[in-house]
């Protein structure tokens, strides 16, 4: 059987939790409940990785605005999980040329995270942190659970992460407005910090001048 459902799938969930994903399908080989796994994601230093950058992952993303630094910082980590993942999964397979695997997992990946990060700009701009919180575990959730049944049945897992994946790219176009509030109230306090570092900085400028005393 092909392993591009599974590929597809971990690329969408790696976009959302690369940390979940890695640790998940290193689990799963672990314990014996499938042979897809390929034994670089077993190993026991990579698991112990996974889970504390998990764990890193599973408090920064439930903090206001220090989610959406996380994903920033994630743009590139997570597209390039995506990528290992599928071709390792791919070559462990051998009914897809991993460099294919590669390209369907990073490209999945980018396009998940973009969602991932945007609707967290469009939530950030709610004065209230819980929606941030639900919304970091509802996909925590939803990665673990649409992963799991991908070792099962990967073409339903994949259909309805191919789902998920269209229906939050269409979300994304009605939080436009949001995510541009984001952007402009991050840049106006960017601003904000900078002239007043200056303004500090010109107050601990001790004053010129010749020495002299004027009256």
């Amino acid at each position: 059987m092909s392993v591009l459902p599974l590929v597809f799938t971990s690329g969408w969930a790696s976009g959302i939790n690369a940390y979940a994903v890695v640790l998940l399908f290193g689990v799963f080989g672990a314990t014996g409940l499938t042979d897809e796994v390929p034994d670089s994601l077993q190993r026991t230093d990579v698991l112990v990785a996974a889970g504390v950058l998990f764990l890193c992952e599973a408090v920064a993303d439930k903090i206001p605005y220090v989610d959406s630094i996380w994903d920033s910082v994630h743009t590139v980590i997570r597209p390039i999980a995506g990528a290992v993942v599928g071709a390792l999964l791919a070559g462990q397979n051998g009914s897809l040329p991993e460099l294919a695997a590669g390209a369907v997992g990073g490209t999945t990946a980018l396009l998940s995270h973009f969602v991932k990060a945007g609707t967290r700009m469009a939530v950030n701009t709610s004065p209230e942190p819980f929606s941030n919180v639900a919304l970091s575990l509802a996909e925590d959730l939803g990665v673990a659970a649409v992963v799991t049944f991908a070792i099962f049945h990967p073409v339903a897992a994949a259909s309805i992460a191919g789902a998920l994946l269209l229906g939050g790219l269409v979300i994304l176009v009605f939080l436009a407005q949001r995510i541009r509030r984001f952007l402009r109230r991050r840049s106006q306090r960017r601003e904000e910090r900078r002239l007043a570092d200056a303004e500090a900085h010109a107050r601990a400028r001790p004053p010129s001048g010749d020495g002299s005393e004027h009256f």
